[in-house]
């Protein structure tokens, strides 16, 4: 328990990192919890600032973040899924709720990504393959976010025997391999609540003015 607890706050603090913050005021002198959808991201990071070069300074970053949370819990105390599932677990979580910014912070789509990377690619390769299909389908990012998730948690939730046999670090306990995966998922789609309100929203103002133009 001990060893999962430091862990855990290890995974929380280097997750907390405040990427986009940090790099958008040093490159624009713009706060980014202050603009654009307020995201503490790297997609609101480069809509702010127009800038690739920071979208994917921050993206990189971010994904290194949960990549090293788990690498170094699974270097110091071994491939334990306990231990390994509660560093990624809280690595999403500190980006997610940074104590840096007021428990502000970004989806944890990243972070999520590359803390997982180590423990449950396939994971990664489904929620890319169906972030594919849905921005294939709608052409909106985030959109594309909501649907790979929320499908995502579906497929853990009703396959947790499944993809726990074939991670690059199994549990013995299947329940316990399905309730880490679906704490990731489920904080990245609380996150992603604001941006459904929107899309909605944009859907419903869309629809209204097709009716309007064609009556």
């Amino acid at each position: 328990m001990t060893n999962i607890i430091i862990s855990s706050v290890i995974a929380y603090f280097l997750g907390s990192f405040p990427t986009a913050y940090l790099i958008v005021k040093k490159k624009s002198q713009i706060d980014i919890s202050e603009n654009g959808s307020g995201n503490v991201g790297a997609f609101n990071s480069f809509k702010v600032t127009k800038s690739y070069f920071v979208g994917f300074s921050v993206l990189a970053i971010d994904f290194l973040k949960g990549f090293a949370a788990v690498y170094i819990a699974k270097s110091v105390f071994g491939e334990s899924f306990e231990i390994v599932g509660a560093a990624a677990l809280f690595a999403v979580v500190g980006h997610c709720f940074s104590i840096w910014m007021k428990f502000k912070g970004g989806r944890g789509i990243a972070t999520a990504a590359g803390a997982s990377v180590l423990v449950v690619p396939i994971l990664i390769a489904l929620w890319i393959v169906l972030w594919i299909i849905a921005y294939l389908y709608k052409r909106n990012v985030h959109f594309s976010n909501i649907m790979a998730i929320f499908l995502s948690l579906l497929l853990v939730v009703f396959n947790t025997e499944l993809l726990n046999n074939h991670s690059a670090i199994g549990s013995p306990n299947n329940f316990l391999f399905g309730t880490i995966c679906s704490l990731i998922l489920f904080t990245m789609l609380i996150k992603h609540y604001g941006p459904l309100k929107e899309y909605f929203k944009f859907e419903k103002d869309k629809n209204k003015r097709i009716k309007d133009e064609t009556t």
